[in-house]
């Protein structure tokens, strides 16, 4: 199998048109390019096997600027660190006063998502091929959506890499000749914009998850979150894993802070993946369902969100089904045909005839029945709950009867720091959403109170220690309820005996989502 990936698969050069096959004159500063022109030199008995996707889009012809690192943004740009993602050809751009920017090639290379030993295989050129799924211009379609929407976005620009250009580092090579994305990172206070006013701050996601394990006062803003992944739904973006967000920072004078999420690399919006025989059975609910195509009915909402869970569980646990509701009514109303019009021509001219009524016309029917699908998409994060504490102490009071559990998480270094509040956590869980519950101790001496009320079949809890010294403290039935503890501290008279955690187990706290495309 080794010799039968194909060599040379990617075009040599994003150039079309009279002149193309020369050297590129050193004062241009715009050519004639197509994103991926080897997407599209198939036959039609191809296409009914493995999909006809956005081919013709790769091919299109489109006018797009030169890169020059001099007056690409204020006060010029140098090359930076080189990116890690498995897919995506990436790097970092360094500008004045600490600002970053991410430079990304729209064509890609999977080769790294598969084992050493089929890299070399047919394999490799099918995964390749897939790449054409994904429309290479639809990021720049979404900061009028998400500026509507009210979610913080980026604002690419379509850039073309020479040939000969050499100022990229170590990335030089790997970007000549390409067509290129780039935008403006949320690391620095100077590239604070408009809808962040107050930003104190601004995280990665590593860094925002680790402040929220460790202390109380810091939380994520579920609201503005919520906004964000329905904002998500509704584009059909499916690959929002935790690595795809930035955080900004916002203080607040009792000593709280609050994280409000910045999406970012919007490059599987408008996924077409599913008109082929061949992606239509990888994309079945029981292989990989997460590869939804977009189209005017939502279909699998289950797994669309899939790639997005882990953050989703820490991110949008007190949002219940009336936020989802209310919020996906909200974004109907911010979003209008004619925003939806205006954000389609920001395609190119060429992609634009190719794609873009049709793709307007499909978010139009997408909008209507939004609320339908943020009701699915709560039903997917209520069936199995997981929930944590930070590192400091906490007091876990849980409320059980047959048809609901309600949960409240109080803290006491939260009450010290605002010298009122203790209340972390409220949120009461149904019987008829919810299959099972489980909450998860981190660092400090933390206590459980579990009480049941009333008799009947008690929705299953499971309870896991963290690091500290912790109790349990049970009134009433047991029955379904299971604890977790490595120190074996939570043992009580009329309690289960404590478990140890399995040893393959994924903490709370611990990361386990993809790195960067």
């Amino acid at each position: 199998m080794s010799g039968c990936a194909r060599r040379n698969f990617f075009q040599p050069d994003a150039r079309i048109g009279p002149g193309s096959a020369q050297a590129l004159p050193p004062g241009a500063d715009s050519v004639l390019a197509v994103a991926g022109r080897q997407y599209n030199r198939h036959s039609k008995l191809h296409d009914v096997f493995w999909g006809r996707h956005y081919r013709a889009v790769w091919a299109a012809p489109v006018k797009v600027p030169v890169l020059d690192l001099r007056t690409a943004a204020p006060g010029g740009l140098k090359a930076g660190k080189p990116g890690g993602g498995f897919q995506s050809i990436s790097m970092t751009l360094e500008g004045p006063k600490e600002r970053e920017y991410a430079l990304r090639a729209l064509d890609k290379d999977p080769k790294k998502v598969l084992p050493k030993f089929l890299q070399g295989s047919f394999l490799l050129n099918a995964v390749r091929d897939a790449t054409s799924a994904a429309n290479p211009y639809g990021a720049l379609t979404v900061p009028p959506l998400a500026q509507a929407a009210g979610v913080p976005h980026t604002r690419p620009r379509l850039v073309y890499v020479r040939t000969d250009e050499t100022n990229l580092g170590t990335m030089s090579e790997r970007f000549q000749g390409k067509m290129a994305m780039i935008e403006e990172k949320y690391e620095a206070l100077a590239s604070q914009t408009p809808d962040l006013s107050g930003v104190t701050n601004f995280v990665g996601g590593e860094g925002m998850l680790k402040r929220v394990y460790a202390q109380a006062s810091h939380t994520i803003d579920e609201r503005s979150f919520l906004r964000a992944r329905l904002l998500d739904v509704w584009l059909g973006d499916w690959d929002r894993h935790e690595g795809q967000w930035d955080w900004a920072e916002f203080k607040a004078p009792d000593g709280r802070v609050r994280y409000r999420a910045i999406p970012k690399d919007r490059d599987q919006v408008y996924f077409r993946f599913n008109d082929g025989l061949v992606p239509w059975l990888v994309s079945l609910p029981f292989v990989m369902p997460r590869f939804q195509t977009f189209k005017p009915h939502y279909g699998n909402v289950a797994g669309l969100v899939k790639q997005g869970r882990f953050i989703d569980q820490r991110g949008l646990a007190q949002m219940t089904r009336t936020d989802f509701r209310r919020m996906a009514l909200d974004l109907q109303r911010r979003l209008p045909d004619s925003v939806i019009e205006r954000a389609m021509r920001r395609m190119p001219p060429a992609v634009y005839a190719l794609e873009g009524p049709a793709t307007g016309s499909i978010l139009k029917v997408r909008r209507e029945t939004l609320p339908q699908a943020a009701d699915k998409f709560y039903l997917t994060l209520a069936r199995e709950p997981v929930l944590g504490g930070t590192e400091e102490p906490e007091r876990f009071v849980v409320h059980r009867y047959a048809d609901s559990t309600t949960v409240q998480i109080f803290s006491r270094a939260l009450q010290q720091l605002t010298r009122t509040d203790s209340l972390l956590f409220r949120r009461t869980y149904y019987a008829a959403e919810t299959r099972g519950l489980t909450l998860e101790a981190l660092g400090g001496n933390d206590v459980f109170e579990v009480e049941t009320t009333g008799s009947g079949k008690f929705m299953p809890l499971q309870l896991y220690g963290g690091a500290g010294q912790d109790q349990l403290r049970l009134t009433g039935s047991s029955s379904s309820l299971k604890t977790y503890d490595e120190a074996s501290d939570m043992a009580t008279a009329n309690g289960p005996r404590p478990q140890e955690p399995r040893k393959n187990r994924l903490g709370y706290d611990q990361t386990v989502g993809t790195k960067g495309r």
